[in-house]
């Protein structure tokens, strides 16, 4: 994927922050995101007209790195006999340094730092409140492991507590950017942009994979050879965040991704009591949400589970819970399996795409789904925008000749009530796969 899709906000504003260091200006950035999500693209979009050294953090002894790093500053900083002994030693040098030579320094993996010297967070914030006034550094620390980083500069234990300037959370792309990477690679259709949604979720690396396959196979046939990283990238991407715990993290998963979406169902799919583990979930790790009928007050009960990110959802539900097979090389039994359940599952996963279009318009201020206490009247989406009092009611089909328009009205006429609705401006429709197009001209921002 040569061309470098969205961002613009995050681009600006990380070269901007560069550019102040010229004035004297100090600070520090976090960027966090998850395994494949672009940090490493964007760092490099932001800063490849910027002075900058960039250090990766890899999985080597303190002294090997040293070694690596010194070299980089003796090359880029003119430091001919810089000698330095530690990792603090690089940072300290560089903070000396940027008080007459403004620079901006990124750190790659900077949780790594922890398996290499403990004491390094603490040592550099000795050094940053000592040279922060003076220094005119962008220290950039980029991250891939959410907990560890949130934990790093979001806990009061940590010596490193509020010492950033800006945090960035670095999301996957918006469904616009998958559409305009569909129509630039000329393999636009309705079809193609639900499949490479439920494939890709938004994240470049999975995009570019999908980028690489042949417009004229099927695609999913095209990723699942045996040989394909695909089978293994949600261990890949999770197992570090996880540790020890990680099968009864990817157990929950599982579960949620075959559609055991409360907690007693849950713990009745996996065996076990999943209090702590699921809260983590939401929480520390920020893969799994919890989500309410859209007029439940804060706090109220009744919350369903699913988890965030559409590629996931895929591989757990197909990957994971036939791991067996995967074992055995078996991709010929994923791909019956996909083949058999893939409608149904993307079915789900159009109600999601729907939604995330929504959003990404900026129309509304509310958008969720409704559901009485039972579980009946159950409408897939409702976007309420407050200040213009106007909302629409949309059931997501693959198939418009699956809607049935008696159906939807009477459901949203017990909405209204209950929701309370009584002077807004009401729409009601379906919203169809096979005529996709129409929808997004209306509400998409394209």
């Amino acid at each position: 994927m040569k061309k470098f899709y969205n961002r613009s906000q995050e681009l600006q504003t990380l070269r901007q922050i560069s550019q102040n260091t010229n004035k004297g200006l100090s600070s520090l950035s976090v960027l966090v995101g998850f395994r494949r999500v672009g940090k490493t693209r964007l760092i490099n979009e932001a800063f490849k007209n910027t002075k900058h050294i960039y250090f990766f953090i890899s999985k080597k002894s303190e002294k090997v790195l040293v070694q690596e790093f010194a070299e980089i500053i003796r090359i880029e900083c003119n430091a001919k006999f810089f000698s330095p002994d530690s990792l603090i030693d690089i940072m300290e040098f560089l903070l000396d340094h940027a008080t007459v030579h403004p620079i901006t320094v990124i750190i790659d993996e900077f949780q790594d730092i922890r398996h290499i010297n403990a004491s390094f967070y603490s040592d550099l914030q000795n050094l940053w409140d000592k040279y922060r006034q003076r220094a005119q550094m962008h220290l950039v620390t980029s991250g891939s492991i959410y907990s560890l980083m949130t934990k790093i500069f979001k806990d009061d234990d940590e010596p490193l507590f509020n010492r950033h300037d800006h945090y960035f959370h670095i999301k996957p792309l918006a469904p616009s950017f998958i559409r305009e990477l569909l129509i630039d690679e000329q393999r636009y259709t309705a079809k193609e942009f639900l499949t490479w949604w439920c494939l890709s979720g938004g994240i470049p690396k999975y995009l570019e994979w999908l980028t690489n396959t042949t417009a004229s196979k099927n695609v999913i046939q095209q990723l699942m050879s045996e040989f394909s990283p695909l089978l293994d990238e949600g261990k890949h991407r999770l197992i570090d965040d996880f540790s020890q715990e990680h099968r009864t993290y990817f157990d929950i998963l599982g579960a949620i991704a075959s559609g055991n979406n409360t907690k007693p169902q849950i713990e009745s799919y996996i065996g076990i009591q999943v209090n702590e583990t699921l809260d983590n979930l939401v929480t520390t790790f920020d893969l799994v949400k919890k989500f309410h009928s859209i007029d439940a007050k804060p706090g109220a009960r009744g919350h369903h589970y699913q988890i965030n990110d559409a590629f996931l959802r895929f591989w757990f539900r197909f990957i994971y819970k036939n791991r067996s097979a995967v074992e055995m090389k078996n991709t010929h039994y994923i791909l019956k399996i996909i083949e058999r359940d893939f409608d149904s599952f993307a079915g789900r996963e159009f109600e999601h795409l729907v939604s995330q279009i929504l959003k990404e318009s900026m129309r509304f201020n509310r958008i969720g789904s409704f559901w009485d206490r039972k579980g009946h009247n159950e409408i897939d989406i409702v976007a309420i925008n407050d200040i213009d009092k106007e909302v629409l009611f949309l059931e997501a089909k693959l198939q418009g000749k699956n809607f049935d328009a008696a159906k939807l009205e009477q459901k949203v006429n017990y909405a209204i009530n209950k929701l309370k609705l009584f002077d807004y401006n009401i729409r009601q429709q379906c919203v169809a796969l096979d005529d996709f197009d129409s929808f997004l001209k209306k509400y998409g921002t394209y």
